[in-house]
């Protein structure tokens, strides 16, 4: 209770200070979860981090509300008749924030260094590509090693965003990024705010009705909503499940249920000590004890409030890549306590680190007394986001909270998390069938034939589980009432062309 006094105590700091301070008509205030990691587009990993870039950094391409591929910065594209090589003909409009404009060199440079930035995690987003020719100031093509059907939904997120060549050039491009979406960096107070301000010279300006967009992180989910309830933001993301009644029956809020394309899960450190000292990371009838222990539908019941669906593999129901035959496990007490015993042990201990949120807090204190009771000992260690980010990228955890959110084409949910040089592969999980079978799986155009490689991968991860999947990750918003023009994308991005405030 303490803790809870303590972020209650600190949101009436922050209401406060921001109705002291309160924002222009034309400025916007918008409550984040979690406080994103560098802001670098090719180095990132964190989730609101790519919501900051929504606003920051245009890509060649964008999805609709559909999921389907729009232009962005690419206003035209074609695949040659072999699908080896996009031709892309870009705006001639648009410009960076230091009002250069973009050419084919400069998106050349920037796929460029998504493939070899020693510490890009876009490289296996881009590992297709063989070469970019920049072939006037507007027009490109991008060869693949091999025909590609995940390429576009890649360039149309952080592998696509194009940044300022002379920016990452000349420094370090994450303390003072230089894109080229409507709203240009101005300040970042690590966990307190980002501040961003129009770019006059966009080539879209006219539809961005802001003059500065305010990011302020606070993780406690009903400290979030109490900040827009009391009118110190003007839109939150991820409201808790809790909260959502009382969104629906505020009259002077609005709320914006979505359905996402990610999902929440348990990555296990396959490379962690050895099968004495770590014994879950170094044996997978362990593993599947811990997925037998799991109720997920209690998860949803408890925490999510009806949200949380249940989720057993990378694939949302909306993918042609789910397949319901995966959702076939249901909590099994005496079967895990028979999985331990076959695998010699009695009692196993391991710590889970999670994002430091309430929601997170939640779910993994139900996991905890859940697993208590069929033989596992778990400690709960929680984490700021952006460290638990870094926790997981240098191997440094044991079982570590693994949230996605999601890609339109199904090859962004699973390949990068699970092959043997995917960068997203915190498990360290490495099977060269696998591999053999997601690669083939990105050289079909066929979604029948890719479904059946997909569902031949799901049969081995089901086995091998270097992955506790627990839910699909809901993206529900609430804003303020008289936020005209906004819509909840199912990727959870908050796109801002024609919104307003008021009027």
């Amino acid at each position: 209770m303490k803790f809870v006094s303590k972020l209650l105590g600190g949101a009436a700091l922050f209401c406060a200070v921001a109705g002291t301070t309160a924002a222009f008509a034309a400025d916007l205030r918008i409550g984040l979860q979690d406080d994103p990691d560098v802001l670098d587009p090719h180095r990132a990993r964190t989730f609101v981090g790519r919501i900051v870039f929504t606003s920051m950094c245009d890509k060649l391409f964008d999805i609709n509300e559909k999921l389907e591929i729009q232009p962005q910065l690419a206003r035209e594209w074609n695949w040659s008749e072999d699908r080896k090589t996009l031709h892309v003909k870009l705006r001639n409009d648009a410009k960076f924030h230091d009002d250069t404009p973009i050419t084919a060199a400069d998106v050349k440079a920037n796929l460029e260094r998504a493939k070899s930035l020693p510490d890009s995690l876009r490289k296996s987003e881009v590992a297709s590509i063989e070469s970019v020719d920049a072939i006037d100031a507007t027009t490109l093509d991008i060869k693949v090693k091999s025909p590609d059907a995940s390429l576009l939904s890649q360039l149309a997120d952080r592998a696509g965003m194009i940044l300022s060549p002379k920016a990452f050039t000349d420094g370090d491009f994450g303390q003072n990024p230089i894109c080229s979406g409507p709203y240009k960096f101005v300040s970042r107070v690590q966990n307190d705010r980002i501040v961003l301000e129009k770019y006059a010279g966009y080539w879209d300006a006219a539809n961005y009705k802001f003059d500065k967009v305010t990011f302020l992180p606070i993780q406690d989910t009903t400290v979030r909503f109490a900040n827009l309830r009391s009118g110190s933001l003007d839109l939150i993301e991820r409201i808790a499940s809790s909260d959502i009644e009382a969104a629906k029956s505020d009259n002077k809020l609005a709320f914006y249920p979505v359905t996402g394309t990610g999902y929440q899960a348990l990555t296990i450190n396959l490379k962690k000590g050895d099968k004495d000292s770590f014994p879950i990371g170094h044996d997978k009838r362990i593993r599947q004890a811990l997925e037998l222990s799991i109720d997920r539908n209690a998860i949803n019941e408890v925490v999510g409030q009806g949200v949380f669906t249940p989720a057993y593999q990378p694939f949302p129901p909306s993918s042609f890549a789910y397949d319901k035959k995966f959702e076939t496990s249901t909590r099994d007490v005496e079967k895990a306590k028979a999985l331990l015993a076959e695998a010699g042990v009695e009692r196993v201990s391991f710590e889970i680190a999670y994002g430091n949120n309430s929601t997170s807090q939640q779910v993994y204190e139900l996991i905890q007394a859940m697993a208590s009771e069929t033989g596992f000992d778990i400690s709960l260690r929680p984490t700021e986001f952006a460290a638990l980010q870094s926790a997981l990228k240098e191997n440094a955890f044991e079982v570590g909270q693994s949230g996605w959110s999601g890609r339109a084409d199904p090859d962004g949910n699973i390949h990068q998390h699970v092959t043997c040089e995917g960068n997203l592969n915190d498990a360290k999980y490495c099977n060269e069938k696998v591999d053999e079978l997601l690669n083939k799986a990105r050289g079909i155009s066929d979604q029948a034939e890719r479904k059946a490689l997909y569902d031949e991968v799901q049969v081995i991860l089901a086995d091998e589980m270097p992955i506790v999947y627990l839910y699909y990750q809901p993206w529900p918003f609430a804003a303020r009432a008289d936020l005209k023009g906004f819509t909840a994308y199912p990727d959870g991005m908050i796109r801002l062309k024609g919104v307003s405030l008021g009027g």
